[in-house]
């Protein structure tokens, strides 16, 4: 088994391209494996770090006239992207799909959709076994059932697939904070869909910005 680490194994947005398969109203409507509003913020929230990084993004569909169309929270991320429809399940058997993530030259392909179970983990499984470093943001993905996400987590993981949620992908293209190029877009990503933890950054801006008593102290 070949091991994924050591500093070359961590995501870099330069080499990232991103595929978000199949956010359809029909998936989530038999979405039982999370709340799902967590699994539309999250996957908004993935879909709007990507754009803040600069990061190819591929929206894909399965028959859109019938499971609905791509939730608007994250076509309106991208507006002038043509969302691929598809016939077949598999994603990574479309050609459409796999010439457009090749087109980008990235290396580093990310994966999230529904479900998690047959959307996800078929086109992970197939890229996998032709070569390419795969990772699975696994909070902008849902299944059926807590125990289909689960089971399909633990099968992309045997076949060498890298999981993370969209919070740690976001820490590990920004790297170091003195970066500044994309700083303030990310901050609004977390400010909107980082719950806690962006309205805790909200607070700070208020109380750094709360004039101090003159008799404080």
């Amino acid at each position: 088994m070949t091991f994924r680490n050591g500093l070359d194994s961590l995501l870099r947005p330069e080499d990232s391209v991103l595929v978000l398969i199949d956010h359809q109203p029909y998936q989530l409507a038999n979405l039982n494996s999370h709340d799902p509003h967590a699994v539309v913020n999250s996957a908004t929230a993935l879909a709007k770090t990507a754009k803040a990084y600069r990061v190819p993004t591929i929206l894909t569909s399965v028959i859109a006239e019938r499971g609905g169309l791509i939730f608007p929270h994250i076509t309106d991320v991208f507006p002038d992207h043509q969302v691929i429809d598809r016939t077949l399940i598999n994603t990574w058997q479309d050609k459409a799909v796999v010439d457009a993530v090749k087109a980008t030259g990235r290396k580093q392909l990310i994966i999230a959709g529904l479900w998690t179970e047959i959307c996800v983990a078929m086109p992970v499984i197939q890229a996998l076994g032709e070569g390419w470093d795969v990772t699975v943001i696994t909070d902008a993905c849902g299944a059926v059932s807590v125990e289909a996400h689960q089971v399909a987590i633990q099968r992309m993981i045997a076949a060498g697939a890298n999981v993370m949620t969209w919070m740690a992908l976001a820490g590990e293209w920004q790297r170091d904070w003195a970066r500044l190029d994309h700083v303030a877009e990310v901050t609004e990503v977390f400010k909107q869909h980082a719950a806690g933890s962006g309205i805790a950054y909200l607070w700070e801006q208020q109380l750094l910005n709360t004039p101090v008593s003159p008799s404080a102290g």
